[in-house]
């Protein structure tokens, strides 16, 4: 059986069947080839890779007559019209099936249109364009960037894009598939028959493209791919721009040029307010359960919604930064948006593409950056999605050793692949240009990292130098981290990695993987262990609270509260408080008072700013009406005035990633469970002190050494009775003494409200 048209010898007992049908070669082509039987059979059952070297118009060398074919099945006729819609005459219909040929004698066709007028096995007529009349919408260099793995815009050929051939409108379709046996774009305008409209495959690089007239915006399609084991396949497109709302999974032709973008001013200055020494305070989102509406909460908020009040709530806390768990499209609720199926997809959960881009601007208008959490580090196995895409495995490993992660039940994305890696970095560029987005998190980067995660002994395969590092991901890794940087001014890529895997958070010129920061969860691990003992013991676990100073500045970091620390039976923020209710708030309110001073940018999962009581349900909205009593409003009062703190004052976001930026006061005090430290920004004298008590006992008259004489004022107490704290404060100013303490020249004496962080600032000398 032919996969491409070749050059034939017809014989003996061919010859019967071979003389109905006419010797020809597509136009331009200076080979001869002859139809058989067998090829249309071929066309017929859909097992011809070639199709335009059978369809469509074509001259034959030596007589030099034209002919055209088309295959349409369930149709009666086809009469042939030229571009004013003039009769040719009827073609021959060579099989029941629905093959049809035109002879129009030797003719000349430069210039020459032709459509179709045909009558279906219903009796209705419509007119129809030729498909394989229009050229490749897929150029040369494309092709060969595409193989090269270097294809940057790539989301700009392949999927489906509006687009105008020879004056005709329609939809330009093409689907990286080299092991195909043909792959046809199937939709309601074909009546979802793969045998219709069969794509024209392009060998150098494995793409496959047509074009398809007279359809426009919002048509749902899918690819049918048939593989060369006679399987057939129904894929959602890879590079879709939308799709249906799950649990339908129809891609949906959109038009990504509609929206007009209202925020220069934020676009300007965004390498300003995204700069390392400027303050970073994130809100970390599920869209999904942020808010909801409806009867018992039963509706999502859609984009716009979210944009008129998640917008001013968080500029109203005070955040710098959302971030959104991932938006891409995914076909379970449950995985949070973790397993992707549409890498340049916003999910339609939540409305259209250019809904959720009018939600980014809003933000961006009101001085708030945008993250948004992505996902290359696995997909899940949905039939619809990527695996075994063309009857292979594309676009994941075949090994399951390498290709499969058995705790999460998905597949691992072959990185060695350069189209493959090619797919992943034009996404992440997709996400920086498209839709403004101002930072990515790469979720996972451990799982990727090492070809050892998660598996035993036998259950993973050595790199070719024996060690158990994942080469092609750190590669990819490097290089993805390269052109975000290279082609999108003041944006950051932030690494949920949770090992010591040395400079995460290094350019690659210096042999590091190139993120901007780092996810410190070796902090928030011992720092919530501490904060869930009781104060009694904690003198024990003194050292949880000091020993993240010790690599602090190894990398960019950002502390994380994270979704992960408030769900599977973790319990809330609040939860994990020791003590009675009065005790769990004033922990928790001194816990973060710690950690908005302490150096690394900041992360704070939604809820967790107000104590909700319970962990994170995904399924349901926020707990809003805890607001109505004090001590969820006190926790919220002091998030905010945290925030505000932090970000006015310079001394705590300056030299977050400097050793200069931070000195000890006392960290030795582990009896009382007290510490205390100085913040510093590019000003050696613009210092903030701080002083944490982590006992529910007020301490009068203690004594901390400082660094200058004068005067000192208290500027935030996580005890304030307007955070439903007990009130203890230091009023008023608080005069430095000549007696040294600590190391320091002078000292001050202080009360020390119970389980609190008190900030002080020096005002005068």
């Amino acid at each position: 059986m032919a996969n491409t048209v070749k050059k034939q010898t017809v014989k003996n007992e061919d010859k019967g069947q071979a003389q109905n049908f006419a010797i020809l070669s597509p136009m331009g082509e200076n080979m001869k080839n002859l139809l058989s039987k067998k090829d249309m059979e071929c066309i017929i059952n859909g097992d011809y890779e070639n199709v335009m070297a059978v369809l469509g118009i074509h001259r034959d060398k030596g007589s030099k007559e034209v002919y055209i074919r088309a295959y349409k099945p369930n149709t009666n006729s086809i009469e042939l019209l030229d571009g004013n819609g003039n009769s040719l005459g009827m073609m021959t219909k060579l099989d029941s099936r629905g093959f049809y040929q035109i002879n129009l004698g030797v003719t000349n066709t430069d210039g020459f249109k032709h459509k179709f007028k045909i009558t279906n096995d219903k009796n209705e007529s419509y007119i129809e364009e030729d498909v394989y009349s229009y050229p490749s919408i897929l150029g040369d260099i494309d092709e060969y960037l595409f193989a090269e793995g270097n294809h940057l815009d790539l989301y700009k050929k392949l999927g489906a894009h509006l687009m105008e051939i020879n004056g005709v409108k329609g939809v330009g379709f093409s689907v990286w598939a080299p092991n195909a046996k043909r792959v046809s774009v199937v939709g309601a305008f074909n009546n979802w028959d793969g045998r219709v409209n069969v794509m024209r495959k392009h060998y150098n690089c494995g793409v496959w493209d047509i074009f398809i007239p007279n359809i426009t915006e919002g048509e749902y399609y899918k690819f049918e791919v048939k593989t060369h084991e006679g399987y057939i396949l129904t894929k959602s497109d890879p590079m879709a721009f939308y799709a249906e709302v799950r649990p339908n999974t129809a891609s949906i032709v959109y038009d990504l040029n509609h929206y007009n973008w209202s925020d220069g001013e934020w676009m300007k200055y965004r390498a300003a307010y995204n700069s390392f020494d400027r303050a970073t305070s994130i809100y970390e989102v599920h869209l999904g359960s942020w808010r909801r509406k409806g009867e018992n909460g039963s509706e999502f908020l859609n984009y716009r919604e979210l944009a008129d009040t998640l917008v001013p709530y968080v500029m109203n806390m005070g955040f710098t930064h959302v971030e959104f768990l991932p938006v891409c499209e995914h076909p379970f609720d449950g995985s949070w948006g973790y397993q992707v199926t549409g890498l340049f997809a916003p999910t339609s959960r939540f409305g259209t593409p250019d809904d959720f881009r009018y939600m980014i601007d809003k933000f961006h208008q009101a001085n708030i950056g945008v993250i948004m959490d992505w996902v290359p580090a696995h997909f899940p196995k949905d039939g619809h999605g990527l695996i075994e895409f063309d009857g292979t495995h594309l676009y994941e490993h075949a090994d399951p050793r390498k290709g499969e992660h058995k705790d999460w039940g998905t597949k691992i994305y072959n990185y060695g692949r350069t189209e493959v890696s090619n797919v992943l970095c034009s996404s992440a560029l997709y996400w920086l240009k498209e839709y403004h987005i101002d930072g990515l998190r790469v979720d996972a980067v451990a799982s990727m990292l090492y070809l050892d995660y998660s598996r035993n002994d036998g259950e993973w395969i050595p790199n070719i130098y024996g060690g158990n590092e994942n080469l092609e991901a750190i590669a990819f890794i490097r290089k993805m981290n390269e052109l975000c940087y290279g082609n999108n001014e003041g944006i950051m890529t932030c690494a949920e990695e949770s090992t010591a895997w040395p400079m995460v958070s290094r350019p690659t010129s210096m042999g590091g993987l190139g993120f901007g920061y780092k996810w410190n969860m070796g902090w928030m691990n011992d720092t919530l262990s501490y904060i869930s003992k009781d104060p009694v013991y904690r003198k024990y676990e003194h050292g949880k609270l000091t020993f993240g100073l010790l690599y602090a500045f190894n990398e960019n970091f950002i502390l994380p509260i994270s979704h992960d620390e408030v769900v599977h039976g973790k319990g809330s923020m609040l939860q994990k408080m020791p003590g009675d209710e009065w005790q769990k708030f004033a922990n928790l309110r001194a816990y973060y008072g710690f950690m908005w001073t302490h150096p690394g940018k900041k992360l704070l999962f939604m809820g967790s700013e107000f104590g909700q009581d319970w962990e994170w349900n995904a399924n349901e909205s926020l707990r809003w009406h805890l607001l109505q009593y004090p001590m969820y409003k006190g926790m919220q009062n002091c998030v905010r005035d945290l925030n505000l703190m932090y970000k006015g004052n310079s001394a705590f976001y300056e030299e977050d990633f400097d050793g200069k930026g931070f000195e000890w006061i006392d960290h030795a005090n582990a009896n009382d469970s007290v510490i205390s430290y100085i913040r510093r920004g590019h000003d050696y004298n613009n210092y903030m002190i701080v002083i944490s008590n982590f006992t529910p006992v007020v301490r009068h008259n203690f004594k901390i050494g400082v660094p200058d004489s004068g005067v000192y004022q208290e500027i935030f107490n996580s005890d304030d009775k307007s955070y439903w704290g007990s009130g203890v404060k230091n009023d008023g100013e608080i005069y430095a003494t000549d007696e040294g303490m600590h190391g320091r020249p002078h000292s001050i004496e202080l009360t020390l409200p119970p389980l609190s962080t008190i900030v002080l600032k020096h005002i005068r000398y």
